[in-house]
């Protein structure tokens, strides 16, 4: 009933968070303990709630249940889904506070955002090059390691970016 009313009486003692059930604050109180025990068998990853485990052993099976009716993507969780649908709709709702700029998914905004704080919090280990998108350091790293995940169907060229295959593909197009 609580759902309804917007009630949350079971307040965290360690932050400002509330909860409309007990059930979901003790799970709330295992990311502050930093209780995992939701181990994936798998690999050597571990969960704070059993949800979490559910979606990560998605990765290893690839299966991905929650598919878009426009373009066929398909997500393992339904919430990807739903802010995936904003993209085909062109609805942002998450607007910069600092600029005009607004996004369809809240996680776009988050990553924009460090462009005016100037954040930088992913940093290289091996030349101690700063990023502010996690994304940037995985390719950077690439550059140390020389890996090219990155092939060319037609040609087998390979490439460290993916933008650089698809600046390549467009040779064998003639764009």
């Amino acid at each position: 009933m609580r759902t309804h009313t917007g009630e949350k009486p079971y307040q965290c003692s360690q932050c400002d968070k509330a909860f409309s059930l007990n059930s979901n604050l003790v799970k709330h109180q295992k990311t502050h303990t930093g209780e995992k025990p939701y181990q994936c068998n798998q690999c050597d990853k571990a969960f704070s709630q059993n949800n979490s485990l559910k979606f990560h052993l998605m990765t290893h099976t690839g299966e991905k249940p929650y598919q878009c009716c426009q373009c066929n993507k398909a997500f393992s969780q339904k919430t990807h889904l739903v802010s995936h649908i904003k993209t085909h709709t062109g609805e942002t709702p998450y607007q910069c506070s600092q600029c005009d700029k607004a996004f369809s998914l809240n996680s776009n905004l988050v990553k924009h955002q460090k462009t005016h704080t100037g954040e930088k919090q992913y940093q290289c280990f091996q030349c101690a090059k700063a990023f502010s998108q996690k994304i940037n350091l995985i390719d950077h790293l690439r550059t140390h390691t020389g890996e090219k995940p990155y092939q060319c169907s037609q040609c087998n060229k390979a490439f460290a970016l993916n933008s650089n295959l698809v600046r390549h593909l467009k040779t064998h197009t003639g764009e």
